[in-house]
């Protein structure tokens, strides 16, 4: 489905990726993990057409997108839940997941919103508050929500845990879960790295910009490397 291949990145004189590729299946969760600072927001952003690889490709369901605006990546169905929400908050919770759904007609966003408000109810429950109102979970969930309503076939999500209690995050991955057994493809950026491991098929270790690892999940849980860096163990 998505397959990046040999991208570098700058900002300005300064690069951020260096050579990175990867893959993402159709049907597929896949995990990016690593420091602050390895690179991962910036391939979320590079996909997303938000930034430009000076060389390399990003090619998605056989169509090159890595010269294209991100209204027309957006069009062909990836989604991105930003780091840090980036919701409207002086909109409400109903305007802003309509502004996820800027490319959907009519009937399409009426299926949809259903859909949200089954994932999270709390969202149905304070459709009318203002999202800047909202707790710090509840904005979260709005962010996954406003990038469902996109109707995507690739979610892209970016710390979607951070600074969140361990209840609320552990909730959050069981709907990431249900959004993947819809036959939604993931790709995850998370510092919560046991998590996102566990739930998915594949996963990436980026360090200093560059791809230093991957394999399944569980070949990512086992590696000595992870274990003692990233899990403490």
């Amino acid at each position: 489905m998505l397959e990046v291949n040999n991208i570098n990145v700058f900002y300005g004189k300064f690069q951020a990726l260096r050579s990175v590729s990867l893959t993402v299946k159709k049907g597929e969760s896949v995990a990016l993990i690593g420091p602050n600072g390895a690179g991962k927001t910036t391939t979320l952003k590079t996909i997303s057409g938000l930034l430009k690889p000076v060389d390399g490709s990003i090619t998605f369901n056989n169509t090159r997108i890595d010269k294209l605006s991100p209204h027309q990546i957006a069009k062909l169905g990836i989604g991105l839940v930003p780091e840090g929400r980036q919701l409207f908050e002086k909109l409400t919770v109903y305007e802003n997941l309509l502004m996820g759904a800027y490319l959907k007609s009519g009937s399409e966003i009426r299926d949809t919103l259903e859909f949200v408000f089954q994932l999270f109810p709390r969202l149905k429950e304070r459709r009318n508050q203002l999202a800047g109102t909202l707790s710090g979970g509840e904005q979260q969930m709005l962010a996954v929500a406003r990038a469902l309503m996109l109707k995507p076939s690739l979610l892209m999500i970016d710390e979607m845990s951070l600074g969140l209690m361990p209840k609320l995050v552990s909730q959050l991955f069981k709907v990431v879960e249900r959004i993947k057994d819809e036959g939604v493809s993931i790709l995850i950026v998370e510092q919560h790295v046991e998590s996102a491991l566990k739930m998915s098929d594949r996963g990436y270790l980026m360090e200093q910009g560059r791809i230093v690892l991957e394999g399944t999940g569980d070949e990512m849980l086992k590696s000595e490397y992870i274990r003692k860096v990233y899990l403490g163990i």
